[in-house]
């Protein structure tokens, strides 16, 4: 099997912003992670929206997705057996699927499925950057009027953030537009994020400017990742954000202890050998 080439996603882009050792662990070294509750039903509720398309437009309504959770989540069950030690019991089980039934819900008050027939789902989307990365990712769905004009839209099972923060969602959807814009010919005329926790809503309308800086703020974030691989150093950044980090064991930060950086692992994931200190 060929190895995939190196590449920057809206998700690691994120990661090594928010702490380069954290990208490390997760990119070069892969360590594993366990699963959490939350980021389990982000998974299974983009599932069901992604599958509830396949349905013939007129059974697109909430009882069939909310009829649809549980199997799917069953159906992830079987393929990693992991994700039962999330719940203590069976109830707190219902009660997590009944969590994920509420953002479903919420969904159906934000659009009519039924009304709505997808040109993308879970769309695969690459690009070779002249002289820069390889940028990759997936789009949670692809909207083309008639007229050609082409929405993204990306659900997100969190709430939605306060005005002053949102950074990280905003370039995401920003370097979409900016993968779509390079691989269709045509600009995305509407980004949309939906916020199924609280049925918040954000809207983009990216303009020349806008990927003019998404492809700015890409190309010198890589060249950062491949500074830091080539020195061997790929620093720790304590935040707010530590708390949900499952590599504290790992961080100096808080006492842990960072393996030896491989440096066949980082050629592997990025193209570059860490050079030796003179």
């Amino acid at each position: 099997m060929s190895r995939r080439s190196p590449a920057l996603s809206p998700s690691r882009a994120g990661d090594f912003r928010q702490c380069p050792l954290m990208y490390r662990l997760r990119v070069v070294d892969k360590i594993p992670e366990p699963p959490s509750a939350a980021a389990t039903l982000g998974t299974l509720v983009h599932s069901v929206l992604e599958h509830l398309y396949d349905k013939p437009a007129l059974e697109r309504t909430e009882a069939t997705a909310s009829a649809m959770l549980e199997p799917q989540w069953r159906a992830m069950l079987e393929r990693d057996p992991a994700l039962g030690e999330l719940h203590e019991d069976a109830a707190a089980e219902a009660a997590w699927l009944a969590d994920g039934r509420g953002r479903l819900a919420t969904y159906f008050t934000m659009e009519n499925p039924q009304r709505l027939e997808p040109a993308g789902r879970e769309e695969f989307v690459e690009l070779q950057l002249p002289e820069g990365p390889l940028l990759r990712g997936f789009i949670d769905r692809v909207d083309v009027a008639p007229d050609g004009s082409i929405r993204i839209i990306d659900y997100k099972t969190g709430k939605t953030p306060l005005p002053q923060y949102g950074h990280k969602e905003k370039f995401q959807m920003r370097f979409y537009a900016l993968l779509v814009e390079r691989l269709r010919g045509r600009r995305p005329s509407l980004l949309q994020l939906l916020f199924l926790k609280d049925g918040g809503t954000l809207v983009l309308r990216p303009s020349d400017d806008d990927l003019a800086q998404i492809e700015f703020e890409v190309r010198e974030l890589w060249d950062d990742i491949l500074g830091a691989a080539r020195a061997g150093a790929f620093r720790s950044k304590k935040s707010k954000l530590c708390g949900w980090c499952s590599f504290q064991s790992l961080c100096p930060e808080f006492g842990g202890v960072t393996p030896p950086l491989d440096p066949d692992a980082v050629e592997r994931a990025l193209g570059v050998r860490p050079v030796p200190a003179a």
